[in-house]
């Protein structure tokens, strides 16, 4: 197993409904590293970095919120970064 690092940005009805701070609980939770931050056209931009499953955790638990919907989500992978600890909200 090891780490990977994705950028995904969320759309849908995803900013207004404590998305960022429930992604912060549960890359806690998973020990995820990585931020996240809303973007001026409603959309929420996003660097995880954790274990595969771990992310997919992440995603599973954001679908089944029952605030949050998730219309559509753009993925790419980026490098790892070994000197990131925790998870911030952006402003």
């Amino acid at each position: 197993m090891h780490k990977i690092r994705v950028s995904l940005c969320f759309y849908g009805r995803v900013q207004g409904v404590g998305f960022r701070y429930k992604l912060r609980y549960l890359a806690e939770k998973y020990s995820v590293t990585g931020w996240a931050r809303n973007e001026y056209d409603g959309s929420v931009s996003t660097e995880l970095q954790g274990l595969e499953e771990d992310i997919d955790k992440i995603l599973q638990a954001l679908y089944n919120d029952r605030y949050i919907e998730i219309d559509d989500i753009r993925k790419r992978s980026l490098p790892v970064d070994e000197e990131e600890y925790g998870f911030g909200v952006r402003y």
